[in-house]
């Protein structure tokens, strides 16, 4: 049950797929028939919009506006979260949007809403945006975005009921909310952390100072009076008239910077503060805070006031947009620098060099295949929220797929595979008469895991990230015909469950450290996506499972047994559920506080 787990299974993986193609090709007519009697499924909070691009919606590019889609997606998330909740919602938050594609008059734009999941009076609608030519009926991907709403009611408190997942799709989504949600209330630590314990690199000093423009000269100030078609039903402002706002002095600012007309490629979260009504009056703020080679970044900001009350202005929102210049062959073009202002300005321009770290850090991290190599991604304090989610949702999406196989049971202790792409995914099951939490804190101690898994010889604690996240140096003994012992940097991720009826979670992948570079003394190893799973089963008695994506370069360990528990598999599991039973009240004093 280790990362590297398909060490104790050898010779024929093609025996496997073999042995149990008869009872995939049952389960896979038995798929296809629950589909056919569920065709006509629609996830009950489900919103669909199509509009068309009129000229009106254009920018002077001839482009649908970011402002005008911003308001189409947030009315069409609205009314999924108000479909669920069944009373009025307002936007908390919107997640970072990435824009792939442009649109153009005549086009349709097609926007689809639903609920993720719903946590106390919040709740996660993903949203999904594609254009569509109705000439030639190609469509294509625009963005994908992710808002939080809260339902408000004046006289009760709310209290959401949770949504019910049918699709895998659904089960991926609702799993992996909770650890979106936890990402969100750390982006501003990890931003603070990154400035205070890294050397942001500018070249400042090294710039040509003559086709250098000065911050101020991009600045813009705009107000806009909330008027009743600027509302929504409660009185509120339309968080999607608020970010159009916003796009349009942003746009402005990035254009005094780059004397031509920008395109808007990446907004970073729009965050509400508090909410405005019709009456206010609300001052919008914008300036370019950095400006790269090919791209910079503006800052937004909003103040409200009601009127004979302007000196008492409320920030009710801010974000980062990213604009890029294209040239004839849209290609970025070339921007001049920016002179930021001593002090504010300074702090402005830096912090927009961390955020630009973290935007890197996460596209890399999100777009790493999981059939390329290396597996291990580099751990930095300015990517360390993003991969710690990374970690966990890898796992809770392995954990959701809906098509895994029983392969064989011994003395209640289950081996399920999954074959899907090219991998071969496979989890062991066991009942164990230990409290859930009690089992949980035992083996998310990687530090005691040689007390029962003979394939860790040694465990280090290499940092402890925070309270939830350690990074562990593991060496295990060397197998087969290797004459190295094997050697792993793992990146160990902790997660108490959201709601009843959720597990507690030990995520495990690899990560690459500095101070713990590959050595000639031990064979480097990896693992993408590992770990355990808790389930309550009843007063003493947890479900326990652990998880394991054999990649590519694992397979030619994985064996000719996995079709028939292998007696070693079986062992180290028993070893495991023994550990557990010997130490339930003898947990580590470092663990209590979880």
């Amino acid at each position: 049950m280790i990362q590297n787990v398909g060490n104790h299974l050898r010779r024929s993986i093609a025996s496997v797929f073999s042995s149990r193609t008869s009872r995939k090709s049952a389960s896979r007519a038995e798929k296809d028939g629950a589909m056919a009697d569920g065709e006509g499924y629609r996830n009950p909070t489900e919103v669909q919009m199509s509009q068309l691009v009129l000229p009106c919606h254009t920018n002077q590019r001839g482009e649908l506006s970011v402002g005008q889609l911003l308001k189409w997606i947030d009315t069409t998330a609205c009314l999924s979260a108000e479909r669920h909740a069944g009373c009025p919602c307002v936007t908390a938050s919107m997640d970072d949007i990435y824009f792939e594609h442009t649109i153009s008059v005549g086009q349709v734009v097609n926007i689809k809403a639903k609920v993720n999941r719903a946590f106390n009076s919040s709740m996660e609608v993903g949203i999904q945006v594609a254009s569509e030519d109705l000439c030639s009926e190609k469509q294509w991907s625009v963005c994908k975005a992710l808002a939080t709403f809260v339902a408000q009611r004046e006289l009760t408190k709310v209290k959401l009921k949770q949504t019910t997942p049918q699709t895998e799709e659904e089960k991926t989504e609702h799993s992996v909310a909770a650890e979106r949600r936890r990402m969100r209330l750390l982006y501003a630590d990890t931003i603070k952390d990154l400035l205070a314990n890294c050397v942001i690199q500018d070249d400042l000093e090294s710039r040509d100072c003559s086709y250098m423009v000065p911050a101020e000269r991009t600045r813009v100030e705009s107000v806009e009076l909330v008027l009743p078609p600027h509302a929504n039903h409660q009185g509120h402002t339309f968080g999607g008239q608020i970010m159009a706002w916003m796009e349009n002095v942003a746009t402005i600012a990035a254009s005094r910077l780059c004397r031509a007309h920008p395109t808007l490629k990446a907004i970073e979260m729009f965050h509400f503060r508090g909410p405005s009504q019709v009456g206010d009056r609300l001052v919008l703020k914008a300036i370019v805070n950095n400006a790269f080679k090919h791209s910079m970044e503006v800052g937004v900001c909003v103040e409200a006031y009601r009127q004979g009350a302007e000196t008492q202005r409320q920030h009710i929102n801010s974000a980062f947009m990213t604009f890029v210049v294209l040239d004839a062959d849209d290609q970025p073009r070339t921007l001049p620098w920016i002179r930021p202002q001593p002090g504010d300005g300074e702090r402005r321009y830096r912090e927009a060099s961390a955020r630009k770290k973290i935007r890197l850090d996460r596209k890399y991290i999100v777009s790493c295949k999981q059939a390329e190599m290396p597996l291990s991604v580099p751990w930095d304090p300015s990517n360390q929220v993003c991969l710690s989610y990374n970690n966990v949702s890898s796992l809770k999406m392995l954990v959701a797929k809906d098509n895994w196989v029983l392969s064989s049971e011994i003395n209640q202790v289950r081996l399920y595979t999954l074959e899907d792409d090219k991998f071969l995914s496979f989890h062991m099951e066991m009942l164990v008469q230990v409290e859930t939490i009690q089992a949980f804190m035992l083996l998310s101690d990687l530090l005691r895991r040689p007390e029962w898994d003979k394939h860790y010889r040694s465990v280090e604690l290499v940092q402890q990230v925070d309270e939830d996240d350690a990074i562990y140096h593991v060496i295990s003994p060397a197998l087969g015909g290797d004459t190295k012992p094997q050697d792993f940097v793992i990146l160990a991720s902790r997660r108490k469950p959201c709601d009843s009826g959720e597990p507690y979670v030990i995520a495990l992948r690899s990560v690459t450290l500095p101070t713990h570079p590959e050595t000639p003394a031990y064979r480097r190893g990896e693992t993408l996506c590992s770990g355990f799973c808790f389930w309550r089963e009843g007063d003493q008695l947890t479900k326990v499972s652990y998880y394991n994506q054999a990649t590519p370069g694992f397979l030619n360990y994985v064996t000719t047994n996995v079709a028939g528990l292998s007696s070693e598999f079986y062992t180290t599991v028993k070893a495991c559920e023994q550990f557990l039973l010997d130490n339930r009240n003898d947990l580590a004093p470092s663990l209590q506080t979880l």
